[in-house]
């Protein structure tokens, strides 16, 4: 059998379809259309994906949320294989390694404050297991053992494990696994255009959160939140104020905060963390995707020194955290993300942000009227375009029309690859892409759109 090197575009596509079961995806439909431009990626350079007919398209959802400084980057390049002749892999059950235990300490200076332990794992869903569970022991460990349940925010996504999954609230991902799931007390998202909410939706949600924890608040262990913006939900964009606010009520009756930084960390938000706007330092932070620069797969659960502290006790005294992976802090990954961390700084990325969302802003404008568009939102760098029948109503388009889906197939040929949610176009440009490429990819969005309803 030919290597796929030397195979052709459409062989690829059968063998494809032959052997491959893809995420999130229709696979009737994904085996029906076979071969198309786009699909299968060979390549990568810069902020660009190759396909396996040679043709170019500028990466406009960063390979998932996930690549932070481009494709083929010389520096992540060399450090992994400087690592790659030292060791590729070893454990940290009962061992340590210098990629990992370096990484960690980078961590501690960058994340907020008071966030001094690192627990690796390889996916945002295994760091979200990590910390519901840290959260749950830690209680049992302090003699609090009536703390067992958590609170969340609907539409959260928070990965495909059961725990995460339990923590999620997006019916169309998380609902037929129901009989499964741990029972979890759910607010509503504060995003005001998602629910109808107005300018007082989010203080309405803040108080029945009040009432939740002021009525029952010592059965509860945690909340957790993606901070700023739920991004699975369908880019769904918070009030300011609003993780601040869910801070001080959480520390008020003794819960601890999660943050699921997993999307939004690592410059997304146009700061280093989400957390950071609004000077919020929580109980237990999760970080995965952009931590490598999108590279390979490394996971961080980050703790407090106190919730730590509750673990320290000798093996008998039973409060171990008997939690772990493989992979747990793979030196090639940890290698990469050191790396990462050092060309955030040297190329003085975050200085560049600023200038990089108001173009963004500037350039979608033109859409605010469109009778196509119900909304447009935007944090930082991330962006939900919502698509609707009729702006006026609004009316939704007929979930079953997947008008999102083909949206983003006619994007193609603007040489610009973009993934929707349901019926919102979602951008998330890498942070550190050019001005010159940004430009290009947020004109053929534009054009994209227009072109679709006119």
């Amino acid at each position: 059998m030919n290597s796929p090197d030397d195979m052709t575009p459409q062989q690829l596509a059968a063998m494809d379809a032959k052997y491959l079961w893809h995420p999130f995806t229709p696979m009737q439909q994904w085996i029906a259309e076979g071969d198309q431009p786009g699909r299968f990626i060979e390549r990568a350079e810069g902020f660009e994906l190759i396909d396996t007919h040679g043709r170019r398209f500028i990466d406009g959802f960063s390979s998932l949320w996930c690549n932070l400084h481009g494709h083929q980057v010389e520096q992540i390049d060399q450090a992994i294989r400087d690592q790659l002749e030292k060791a590729a892999h070893t454990t940290l059950l009962g061992h340590g390694s210098p990629p990992s235990i370096e990484l960690a300490r980078r961590l501690a200076e960058i994340t907020p404050t008071g966030l001094e332990k690192t627990f690796y794992s390889d996916s945002g869903a295994t760091a979200v297991e990590i910390a519901l569970k840290m959260a749950f022991q830690y209680f049992r460990n302090i003699g609090q053992t009536k703390r067992q349940k958590f609170i969340a925010l609907g539409e959260s996504y928070h990965g495909d494990t059961i725990g995460s999954v339990s923590l999620g609230g997006i019916g169309l991902f998380h609902g037929i696994f129901g009989p499964l799931l741990f029972d979890v007390t759910f607010i509503d998202s504060p995003n005001p255009y998602h629910h109808r909410s107005g300018e007082n939706g989010a203080a309405e949600i803040l108080a029945r959160l009040e009432e939740i924890l002021s009525t029952g608040g010592d059965e509860y262990c945690a909340i957790i939140a993606e901070p700023l913006v739920q991004g699975a939900g369908g880019l769904l964009t918070h009030p300011a104020g609003f993780l601040k606010s869910v801070r001080k009520l959480a520390s008020q009756h003794g819960v601890l905060l999660i943050v699921d930084e997993v999307a939004t960390g690592f410059c997304r938000t146009g700061k280093m963390f989400a957390c950071d706007v609004e000077g919020v330092s929580p109980d237990l932070m999760c970080l995965g995707k952009c931590l490598t620069g999108g590279y390979l797969p490394l996971a961080a659960t980050m703790a407090t020194q106190e919730i730590f502290d509750a673990f320290l006790a000798r093996p008998q005294d039973g409060k171990t955290f008997y939690h772990g992976h493989t992979f747990t802090g793979n030196a090639l990954a940890c290698a990469a993300a050191n790396a990462s961390i050092d060309l955030i700084f040297e190329s003085n990325l975050l200085d560049s942000l600023d200038e990089k969302i108001e173009i963004i802003t500037a350039a979608l404008a033109p859409l605010g009227e469109h009778p196509n568009i119900g909304d447009i939102r935007q944090c930082g760098m991330m962006l939900g375009i919502e698509l609707v029948a009729d702006r006026t109503g609004p009316e939704f388009f007929n979930p079953d029309d997947r008008v999102g889906v083909a949206v983003c197939r006619a994007a193609l040929k603007h040489d610009i690859i973009i993934r929707p949610l349901g019926d919102v176009i979602t951008l998330m440009p890498a942070p550190a892409m050019d001005i010159a490429t940004l430009r290009r990819l947020l004109d053929g969005v534009v054009k994209t759109i227009n072109e679709y309803f006119k």
